[in-house]
């Protein structure tokens, strides 16, 4: 007996291949993708009542809480089930506990890029890389697709961080391997996300050209142009253009390796810190939210408190 959380993508858990019934409302899936993100932490019954009901009143909010923990509870720990209890309650606070038979996706996925922290794409071995290649498997789309509330936005951009870290760390790698098909298909998935990362074009010119793809990495640079124009209303930088002009020349060879640089270049161009700058807006625009929401339930709780006293 086994039970599958996913939660890239769409939500969902399995026991044994069917759906968990008993799941369906959101404040129970927004409760349980809440404390399986955060396992590794014991959380206030008081925090998560604020969280996901801060716009009732405490007594309320405390009172749903109870009544979604009671639904989770009833619907993972059934009577099939043997293994030992998913969530564990206490008097103040909640945490859920991955014991054996309980899968996460998430779990997997941060475990990869942990275990390949710090080493960089040329230095990969082959199970280092394989490893990395299933965790991408993993990635079956944003963290809770449909979800907006803030504290998902906020750990769906460091999810998807990490996933294009991964990405970063294979294409390097391919490049070193002579597997430019599997590199090319690295930055590709990287553009979807970052069309204006300006490293990833000049990576895909050098892959496309050593692939003998010249005309392809001619393009590639005019497709840079236009992410960069359309995006971020700046032009490329001098690197960018001068490897155009060498492919241009049939020079390349000439020019150095991708495997030469490192896998993260530090922001010292103009558009690179602005792709960055308008990624961390969205972040600390959640996160701004997500404050002005905790001092209003606050100040609720304040009043409800008063109001109690006299």
């Amino acid at each position: 007996m086994s039970i599958r959380f996913q939660l890239f993508g769409k939500f969902s858990v399995h026991r044994d291949d069917e759906p968990v019934r008993g799941l369906e409302a959101g404040k129970e899936q927004e409760l349980l993708s809440y404390l399986l993100v955060g396992r590794d932490r014991c959380h206030p019954r008081e925090a998560l009542a604020t969280l996901l009901w801060g716009d009732t009143s405490t007594d309320k909010s405390k009172k749903y809480l109870r009544q979604a923990l009671w639904h989770v509870q009833t619907a993972l720990e059934d009577g099939e089930f043997k293994g030992p209890p998913v969530l564990l309650v206490g008097h103040d606070w909640v945490q859920v506990k991955l014991q054996s038979g309980l899968w996460l996706d998430v779990a997997l996925f941060e475990q990869a890029f942990a275990a390949t922290c710090g080493v960089p794409g040329k230095d990969l071995g082959e199970a280092e890389s394989e490893m990395l290649k299933e965790a991408l498997e993993l990635y079956k789309g944003d963290l809770l697709e449909g979800c907006y509330h803030d504290w998902c936005l906020f750990e769906r951009e460091r999810l998807q961080n990490i996933y294009l870290s991964m990405l970063e760390k294979l294409l390097i790698y391919s490049e070193k391997h002579g597997k430019y098909e599997a590199g090319q298909d690295y930055g590709l998935r990287i553009l979807r996300y970052d069309p204006a990362r300006e490293s990833t074009h000049r990576q895909l010119m050098h892959l496309q050209y050593r692939a003998g793809d010249r005309t392809g990495a001619l393009r590639q640079y005019k497709r840079c142009v236009r992410a960069l124009d359309e995006d971020l209303g700046v032009s490329p930088q001098r690197r960018t253009t001068a490897l155009y002009e060498a492919i241009r020349a049939d020079r390349l060879d000439d020019a150095p390796s991708i495997v030469d640089a490192p896998d993260a270049v530090p922001p010292s161009s103009l558009p690179e810190v602005l792709g960055r700058l308008k990624r961390l807006q969205s972040v600390l625009a959640a996160i701004h939210k997500q404050v002005q929401s905790d001092i209003k339930a606050v100040e609720q709780g304040l009043e409800a408190t008063k109001q109690y006293r006299h």
